[in-house]
């Protein structure tokens, strides 16, 4: 039997960005499943701060070179990769000017958000997708870490669901304590709806954009929803008690790798 294929999308990831729970867990998460037998890939933004010398990056041309349309405005995809040795792991940088060039994930070095975190979000997720289409290679399960993930399950169940190669996809949801301070773009509805997602799908953030409209924005479109950390935001726990999802609780670092590998496995038996 061929090893399923698990494709992460992490906000964060040590050794490219500080150590926090979620860059950590993002670095360990991938080789862990790995040694599960797993086939996988892992993708980040590359950011002005992660160092393309020290860390070996460089550029995947045959994956570059498109243009993505956000709020109609053409945006250039670069496609980087770099390794980590010790795990044999690859490595893909989601990249762009506009967008990841900026030293900072989700705030500037005043902690003030930045207005374009919404735009951001959509290029990351919508990046990440077609970088895997032209890599010919199809994960069984998407699993999504941080704030900047949280459109991918939409996307990939709404503007890539013509998508023959998707159409048994999977995608996990992890909620983590990351939470955006401020609402994101008050026109996200409208740039999402350029994108053929109906006022019906985005019910859930008519009324706002804060932290725990997207998240449970993200739950309803995930197939399965993991609590990444110890406490999470109360909205968003209320949220998902009131819905049918397979759910994990939280899982400490002695338990996650083998918790999340057993997770997938329900995930993978859930019709579509």
């Amino acid at each position: 039997m061929a090893a399923k294929k698990i494709l992460f999308i992490t906000q964060e990831m040590i050794p490219y960005l500080p150590e926090t729970d979620v860059a950590r867990l993002c670095r360990n998460l991938p080789q862990g499943i790995q040694e599960k037998g797993r086939e996988i890939r892992t993708f980040l933004p590359r950011y002005g701060h992660v160092n393309e010398r020290r860390n070996q990056l460089h550029e995947v041309i045959r994956l570059s070179g498109m243009n993505l349309i956000i709020n109609d405005t053409d945006h250039p995809l670069i496609i980087k990769v770099a390794s980590i040795q010790s795990a044999r792991m690859q490595i893909y940088f989601i990249d762009n000017e506009d967008f990841f060039h900026r030293k900072a994930i989700v705030a500037d070095e005043d902690d003030r958000e930045f207005e374009d975190n919404d735009e951001r979000a959509i290029f990351y997720v919508r990046g990440v997708f077609e970088t895997v289409k032209k890599l010919r290679w199809i994960p069984d399960i998407v699993h999504c870490h941080g704030c900047l993930s949280a459109l991918a399950p939409i996307y990939l169940k709404r503007f890539y669901s013509d998508e023959p190669c998707f159409n048994k996809t999977k995608i996990v949801y992890s909620i983590y304590d990351d939470a955006f301070k401020k609402s994101l773009n008050k026109d996200l509805i409208t740039k999402m709806k350029l994108d053929s997602i109906s006022d019906r799908d985005l019910k859930l953030i008519k009324e706002s954009t804060d932290f725990a409209a997207i998240s449970s924005l993200a739950i309803q479109f995930s197939d399965g929803v993991i609590q990444g950390s110890p406490v999470i935001c109360k909205k968003v726990s209320d949220f998902m008690e009131s819905i049918n999802k397979p759910f994990l609780p939280y899982q400490g670092e002695e338990s996650y790798i083998d918790a999340y590998n057993d997770f997938y496995d329900v995930i993978l038996k859930t019709k579509k």
